[in-house]
């Protein structure tokens, strides 16, 4: 295979104010390499809005928050939000936390620190998007909704909003070490620690 060069867009600032370039940044490599699968991370739901319509001839999933991750038995994604989000034929995936769940359990009950967080925490070494799309793809492959082994692209944020994209192939979560990330579409270029 011939050297391949691939654009990757750093932003300035981490954050919401990046999500409808994330989104086309994403669109426009999806069309390139003849992907269908988009799995993206959305806590309200107005990320998922936006990609349901910007990804409307694509297979997108969107995945939020566990119920009960801030709030027992609150659940962030919207009705409204959800409403629409399925109205535009995205599936919407909720559930545990792919590297937290049980782990964050353990930590907050017996303060230990387990690997699924230890992973977690050297994921956000490139970013807290980064660590989000790979969360996604495991819990994706985990509900069945995006085949392992087959490309696909995933897009997560800091905070609120989309800032990282990339290209990879998901895995199951008890097989994370096969999962494989091919490109890094666009991140948050982080400011140095002082």
């Amino acid at each position: 295979m011939a050297n391949l060069t691939v654009s990757t867009i750093y932003f300035e600032q981490p954050g919401k104010a990046n999500t409808d370039r994330t989104l086309d940044i994403a669109k426009k490599r999806a069309q390139e390499l003849g992907i269908n699968t988009i799995l993206i991370a959305s806590t309200r739901g107005s990320t998922g809005v936006k990609a349901a319509h910007v990804f409307s001839n694509q297979r997108v999933v969107v995945v939020t928050h566990s119920t009960g991750f801030k709030e027992r038995n609150f659940q962030e994604l919207t009705r409204e939000n959800r409403t629409q989000i399925e109205a535009a034929g995205v599936t919407v995936l909720t559930c545990q936390h792919a590297l937290g769940g049980v782990n964050r359990g353990a930590r907050k009950k017996l303060g230990t620190c387990q690997p699924g967080e230890i992973i977690a925490y050297v994921l956000r070494i490139f970013g807290q998007g980064m660590k989000v799309c790979v969360e996604i793809a495991l819990m994706a492959a985990d509900a069945g909704l995006v085949p392992v082994g087959q490309p696909c692209i995933a897009i997560g944020g800091t905070g609120h909003g989309a800032d990282t994209a990339i290209v990879l192939t998901p895995a199951n979560a008890q097989d994370l070490f096969d999962l494989r990330v091919h490109e890094i579409l666009c991140k948050p270029r982080l400011a140095s620690r002082e």
